[in-house]
């Protein structure tokens, strides 16, 4: 079969398109005929070397398809379902096999496409929204990245529970696409200085909570956009890692709080991956929550797909497509 393998850290151009064998799955497996391949910045991390991973490794790790085996004590899936998963490596490819517990069941109605745009930064979006900050109505967020595929979602699911979201954005273009999403007042940080606007816009008063993806380039400055006692929520790093600084930091800013949370920590059991999943799916079917799948790349370029995301040259969703 067909994959994306890195077998030495590196930029975009270090993603090769080569054969590899036709995994087989083990115990507790099901193995997946992909149809669509969801990418995302995590995928650039471990490309890069930030997040640590054997090499040669096959990127990825959200995807949609079709299981074509299963091994004989998985009982709960049959070939021929219709099923979507994340937070698995390995999706960069035209199968993959896949733990039967982390697959969710897709119903007809629903793409393939949309599954795989929908579910690692769909429930990154809930878990965000309802358990590491739980929006209340009334409060205010600041979403840094808000017309990217994470920040779309996350002005969706603000609004649907009755908070007012701020949030920043490369060009007037993607304001537009944001302020369309429901977001409240969009910052263009390229011409604007951010802090400056929240602080306009929040009356001196700050933020409740800041969702950031970006990292480096805006931490010390999304910190000082926060109430006392605000939290700041830092789920990722298109700018860069965030250097070390001292916890003494946050007193100074208001007693602040500090979480670096993923998706993993917020999964663990099928119980919760059922509630977070079945939460995003039902909202997508129901129009209550809106996709937007910016670009899809055959496999093979996954190498443009990189440039064009670390080069914030995209909205919403980009999808692979074996």
């Amino acid at each position: 079969m067909k994959a994306i393998v890195v077998r030495k850290h590196g930029g975009p151009e270090a993603l090769e398109y080569t054969d590899v064998p036709i995994p087989e799955p083990g115990p507790g497996q099901a193995r997946v005929k992909l149809a669509a391949i969801g990418v995302n910045f995590i995928d650039t991390y471990v490309r890069s070397g930030l997040y640590k991973a054997d090499l040669p490794v096959v990127l990825g790790q959200e995807g949609a398809g079709t299981v074509d085996a299963v091994t004989p004590d998985v009982k709960e899936l049959k070939v021929g379902d219709r099923v979507a998963y994340c937070m698995v490596r390995g999706s960069y490819a035209e199968y993959a096999v896949v733990p039967a517990w982390q697959l969710v069941k897709i119903p007809d109605s629903l793409g393939f496409n949309e599954a795989a745009a929908a579910l690692l930064q769909g429930m990154t979006a809930h878990y965000l929204t309802h358990s590491t900050f739980e929006l209340k109505p009334g409060q205010t967020c600041l979403i840094h990245a808000a017309a990217g595929g994470v920040g779309l979602l996350l002005v969706q699911m603000a609004k649907m529970l009755g908070a007012r979201a701020i949030g920043t954005v490369g060009d007037e273009e993607k304001a537009q696409m944001a302020r369309e999403a429901g977001l409240d007042e969009a910052i263009v940080y390229t011409s604007q200085d951010f802090v400056a606007e929240v602080k306009r816009i929040t009356g001196g008063k700050g933020v409740d909570v800041v969702y950031d993806a970006v990292g480096k380039s805006v931490f010390m400055g999304s910190l000082d956009c926060l109430r006392p006692r605000g939290m700041m929520v830092s789920f990722g790093n298109a700018s860069g890692a965030v250097p070390p600084f001292e916890p003494l930091v946050l007193s100074q800013k208001g007693s602040l709080f500090l979480t670096r949370p993923t998706l993993l920590n917020y999964a663990q059991t099928r119980e919760e991956l059922d509630w977070r999943a079945d939460a995003v799916l039902r909202a997508v079917m129901e129009k209550k929550l809106k996709l937007h799948i910016g670009h899809t790349y055959p496999l093979k370029d996954a190498e443009q797909a990189h440039r064009d995301l670390e080069g914030r040259k995209t909205t919403g969703k980009l999808l692979l497509i074996p």
